[in-house]
């Protein structure tokens, strides 16, 4: 019997990559659903790892997940020992090196990013009309924005420091700029009460090929005030990579309960999550990812459940708890808005 395999992409990160066979198969499992969905699993090679879809053809559903998968890297056919390479067309709309060419401390790997959009706007519950819209209310120096346009959404951010907002504005203009594309992009002041009280970087962007623009708004502010940044808008889906607390207790004034500073960021955590349950659509998803050793999943899935959400707490949704480094272990937890 004929089976397929697909191919992971390599990472630089060593430790990631350890776990990428096992992560990436959760992700492929949530993006194809639970109709008819072929058995995946991880398997070996000739020292090569790879996952394997039991199913003789690819369809057009499966083909399209396998294009827009975090780690997938080639596909084949497999008969006997014989492997026939398999036509992918990924859906991304800018080189990868978008994503790649920003080097900073503290920067998410860009395949765990992927993956994190990708589960999240698989599980969403509502079709969106025209480009789905993805906030991310700790956008940092825009890795996740940069992914989510990459995959033809329109993305939208809030950022503590000013800088951070500022830098990846200079990134995004030098990038369009090399690479000869149509744009806009100004850094403008946020004013109160005739104060000025962060930025604001607002950028529309036609992507080679393309007629209609992606749209690009990110405010430098509190995440708590995220709301009040953006007003009655909404969001098909808000994807945040949260601080994993090793030095984030510098940083916040959330105090935890002996009142000191609250190092696993949980504190911020669970006062920012009914702000962003109010700015998503009816239908729309939460995928956050944080630091499970500084906040319990049960206790986390308690907070969102507090906020309004549905949190997806089963099968391949329970799979991608892995090891960062010796005071990190990532994990992720999805939502939907009822």
């Amino acid at each position: 019997m004929a089976d397929h395999l697909i191919l992971l992409a390599p990472s630089a990160n060593r430790v990631y990559a350890s776990e990428a066979n096992r992560l990436v198969a959760a992700e492929l499992k949530i993006m194809l659903g639970a109709d008819d969905r072929p058995a995946i699993e991880p398997v070996s090679l000739a020292g090569i790892k790879y996952l394997a879809l039991a199913t003789e053809s690819l369809d057009e559903r499966v083909c399209h997940a396998l294009g827009r998968l975090s780690g997938c890297y080639a596909a084949f056919r497999r008969e006997h020992d014989r492997l026939e390479p398999i036509q992918l067309t990924a859906p991304d709309l800018f080189d990868d090196d978008l994503v790649t060419i920003p080097k900073y401390a503290g920067k998410t790997n860009e395949q765990f990013t992927r993956l994190l959009i990708n589960v999240t706007l698989a599980s969403m519950r509502r079709a969106a009309n025209g480009p789905i819209s993805i906030l991310d209310p700790m956008c940092g120096r825009g890795t996740t924005l940069s992914t989510a346009m990459m995959l033809g959404c329109n993305a939208s951010g809030v950022e503590l420091e000013a800088k951070a907002v500022e830098a990846y504005a200079a990134y995004l203009t030098t990038y369009w700029r090399r690479k000869r594309l149509k744009h806009t992009l100004d850094v403008t002041p946020v004013r109160r009460e005739g104060k000025i009280i962060g930025k604001r970087l607002e950028a529309e962007v036609i992507p080679a090929g393309r007629e209609e623009p992606l749209a690009l708004t990110v405010f430098s502010g509190d995440t708590r005030q995220s709301a009040a940044l953006f007003g009655k808008r909404r969001f098909d889906a808000v994807v945040a990579d949260a601080p994993y607390g090793v030095v984030h207790g510098s940083h916040t004034d959330v105090r935890g309960a002996s009142g000191k500073r609250d190092r696993s960021a949980a504190g911020l955590i669970s006062q920012a999550l009914p702000v962003w349950a109010g700015q998503l659509k009816t239908g729309g998803a939460l995928g956050l990812s944080w630091n499970a050793i500084g906040l319990k999943r049960d206790q986390l899935i308690a907070h969102i459940a507090a906020a309004g959400l549905a949190p997806l707490d089963f099968g391949p949704y329970r799979d991608f708890e892995h090891r960062v480094d010796s005071s990190i272990r990532r994990d992720i937890v999805v939502a939907i808005k009822p």
